[in-house]
Order: C-alpha cells, then structure tokens, then sequence
C-alpha cells in the first residue's frame, strides 16, 4: 500500500508539475516498482498455502515465481544502494572528491538500473534451471524449499560456488549501502555541530538530526531483514529436514524492507505530502496549501 501510494504521487507530480521532479525521484519511482513486485511474489504463495491450497503452481509457474522473486529482490538492493549512493554524492562538500561527480549524476542513473536489471537477469537465469514444483520431485538432502516449489534432482541442485556469487552480490551492495549512510550521518553530525554556534534556540528538532534518524532507520532494517533472509535462506539449502515454519518466516523477513522502506522515504518527501494534502487532507485541512504543509511537518 505505501510503495503504491508512493509511486502513485510521484506520478501525479510527474504527469501534471514535471518541473517539481528531481532527478533522485526516477530512482525512488523504480524502488517502489520493485519492492511491490517482491512484496507479491513472496507472499501470495505463503498466503495462498495456509489457507490450504495444494497444488498452486506447475513447474513453469514455480519457475516464474521465484525468478522473479529473485530478480526483483536483487534489483531492490541494487537500487537502494544507487539511491544511498546518490545521496551522499549529492550532499557532499564542494572540496570532496566526489563533487565532481554531481554534475553527472542524472545522466548516470538511467545506465545504472539498466546495468542492474541486466545483471540479476543473468545471475539468477540458474533458478529457471534447478526449481520444480513440490509435486513433480520428492526432495531428500540438501536445496531449496518453498511454499509450492523446490530444488529439483540432486545434478540440478545449485552448487556452492553459485550460491557464493550471489552472496557476494548481496554482500557488496549492502557494505556499499552501509558506507555511504554512513558517510552521510557523518557529514550531516558535522553541519549540525557547526550550525549549533549560529543557529537560535528551536523546540523542534533540526532538519539534520531527522534526516540522520531517517537514514540510520532505513539502513538498518536495510541491513538486518536481508541479511536474516540470507541466514534462513541457506540454513534451508544447507539442512537435510526442512522445515516449512522457517521457510515462512524467511519469505516474511524478505517482504519486511520493502515494506517499511517507502514508510520512510515519504515522511520527509515534500512531493508526497503535497499529494497527500491535495487528495486527503483537503477534506479536513480547508486552510491555505502553506497551513496543510506546516500541520504535516
């Protein structure tokens, strides 16, 4: 619901005031595509097991499904990592060693998520190769379990040094996520110190303090629920008896940031409380547009 009402305010912005539009909103736009696309993947299958229907998807379908799955979870650490970096390159000194690359971000974004479509297109083509559905392989050992689908024969099983790529893949976006949030936290604690000397006394807390608790609470459920998600993942693959529990509790720890993410990205996001004040808010805030946005803040 949030991803939608996201995507749907930065297309309104799009469509009737293109000129509100900043370059860093096409990759947010991108984000909340991909984070409802793993939201629906992920869990109408696990939704649709425990009211007890067998038997949902064929081979093909559990070929769909958790290609897709995959790919769109892929792309959504690919993109957060590409916003995070964006972020921090834009708010950087003058004199730092990234400021020459600020005049080139806009042209830089549309190649970047091309690249990362391409590349989780790639990586996870295997998935298509290895998972059946549960009623087409008895699975004894080592693999996958999911809802309705399953590693297939033992020579289709993914060998441990797929399985490292891909970790390598999570595991560098996510370090290069975490450095730039971090570079960021540090840059905005510093204009916080030295805006203390010349700013008045406010009971309302600086803009610099909020964007670094809105920061440090996206890259940390960043962080956690993807890495909890490659714990369970391959603690299922690497266990004889699975467990069917667990197998949820992973798809749920997977949906959990793409969830939450958009929660974050529009509580400062001007664009959306703009929307938000226009479609809602106008029902119960008849005062000037200026009033609506001071109620929000």
């Amino acid at each position: 619901m949030a991803n939608s009402s996201l995507f749907v305010a930065f297309m309104y912005t799009f469509l009737t005031q293109p000129n509100l539009m900043r370059p860093i909103d096409s990759t947010m736009i991108h984000l909340t595509v991909v984070n409802n696309l793993t939201i629906i993947v992920t869990l109408i299958p696990y939704i649709k097991a425990s009211f007890g229907v067998r038997q949902l998807l064929d081979d093909t379908g559990c070929q769909v499904i958790l290609y897709v799955y995959r790919v769109s979870r892929g792309v959504s650490i690919c993109t957060t990592s590409l916003l995070s970096t964006f972020q921090a390159i834009t708010i950087s000194p003058i004199n730092s060693k990234w400021a020459r690359l600020k005049s080139k971000l806009s042209a830089m974004i549309t190649p970047s998520l091309l690249i990362f479509w391409i590349i989780n297109l790639l990586i996870y083509i295997r998935v298509i190769e290895t998972i059946r559905a549960i009623g087409n392989v008895s699975l004894a050992g080592l693999g996958y379990s999911h809802a309705y689908c399953q590693t297939g024969p033992r020579k289709t099983t993914p060998s441990w040094s797929y399985i490292s790529i891909i970790l390598t893949h999570d595991l560098v976006f996510l370090i290069l996520t975490l450095c730039t949030s971090l570079y960021m936290v540090r840059l905005l604690y510093r204009h916080h110190r030295t805006a203390q000397h010349v700013r008045s006394p406010s009971a309302q807390r600086p803009p610099e303090i909020k964007a670094t608790h809105n920061i440090l609470l996206l890259v940390s459920c960043f962080v956690f629920f993807y890495c909890s998600n490659n714990f369970f993942t391959l603690y299922s693959i690497s266990t004889h008896k699975k467990i069917q529990a667990l197998e949820g509790i992973s798809a749920v720890l997977s949906s959990c940031y793409p969830t939450i993410c958009p929660l974050v990205l529009m509580k400062n996001n001007k664009i959306f409380s703009k929307f938000f004040c226009f479609t809602v808010m106008r029902f119960i805030c008849p005062q000037p547009e200026g009033h609506c946005f001071q109620w929000l803040s």
